[in-house]
């Protein structure tokens, strides 16, 4: 029997002022129903009733669950592998000019099946990539020769010992997001930058697509943030948001599997003109995109 975790206060800030906005489906695995709630003190949106860590394992297996198979199965798989190639080196570009180093100590949390991990070490970065699932640290090995460890390396790292720690598209799927985020602060050196990437619901495909929008991802992604419910979380652990970074290649892929979910096969000329769309509202407004980098460090 699943157990369930039922929130009363908001994850985030612990407030009791939340309720439920909407209900979205399980598209790529269960094909279940769960109901998303909103904190109207902090902003963030959260699933409420996932299974708990250790009942959620058999909602990532799926072929489609790209992160964790590298399928280029179906144009929208392909698409995505095209565009991987040229955002692995812009976040290694940006992590580069944000610590200011050419090669350093890097932390990457959820590292799937090592791509990141690979162009890093490619450019001389040192560094530990951190996967939960069997399989994904098995392809890793396979594509790359790369032995990423158990996530439980986590809390065995030294304090403050890492340049720069990334977390693309993890901090979402966390169940201990409060212990998560505190360690991501013990381990970032005094001058480090800590970079985390997730969706942002505030952003107009979210709009579009309302209980269809792919990044809803239930029951993976437990929480749904805000910039401002970012802001609330990192600050509750002494550290600070020093710039958003946008995703611009995000609008286009969530777009994509909305439509397909929403329609029942993506309709692409009306997906990419709505990505289009959502990448345009957020030129003026970086925390307007469809998934938004966050580049960290910790309080002076």
């Amino acid at each position: 029997m699943n157990q369930k975790v039922h929130y009363q206060n908001c994850p985030v800030c612990g407030s009791d002022a939340i309720g439920k906005v909407l209900t979205a489906n399980d598209y790529t695995v269960s094909n279940e129903s769960f109901e998303i709630f909103h904190c109207s003190n902090c902003q963030l949106r959260f699933t409420q009733d996932v299974p708990d860590a250790a009942h959620i394992g058999p909602y990532y297996k799926s072929e489609e669950y790209i992160s964790h198979t590298d399928t280029s199965k179906g144009l929208i798989n392909k698409l995505y592998q095209t565009v991987r190639k040229k955002t692995l080196k812009s976040k290694r570009k940006l992590i580069q000019k944000e610590t200011g180093l050419r090669k350093g100590q890097l932390l990457d949390i959820g590292s799937g099946t090592g791509a990141f991990v690979n162009e890093m070490k490619q450019h001389e970065w040192i560094v530990t990539g951190l996967e939960p699932d069997e399989d994904a640290r098995m392809i890793a090995k396979k594509s790359y020769g790369i032995e990423l460890q158990n996530m439980s390396l986590l809390w065995q790292q030294e304090p403050e010992s890492f340049d720069a720690i990334t977390l693309w598209h993890v901090l979402e799927h966390v169940h201990e997001l409060q212990a998560y985020v505190q360690q991501l602060h013990n381990l970032l050196k005094k001058d480090g930058r800590l970079f985390i990437a997730v969706p942002n619901y505030t952003s107009v495909d979210a709009a579009i697509y309302k209980e269809y929008w792919a990044a809803w991802d239930v029951p993976r992604h437990l929480y749904h943030f805000s910039p401002q419910a970012m802001k609330v979380l990192i600050s509750q652990h002494g550290m600070q948001i020093l710039k958003y970074k946008p995703m611009w290649f995000d609008s286009f892929y969530v777009s994509m599997l909305s439509s397909k979910y929403k329609h029942g096969k993506a309709k692409l000329a009306g997906s990419f003109f709505n990505g289009l769309k959502s990448n345009f509202k957020a030129m003026n407004n970086v925390q307007k995109c469809s998934s938004v980098i966050y580049v960290i460090a910790k309080q002076a």
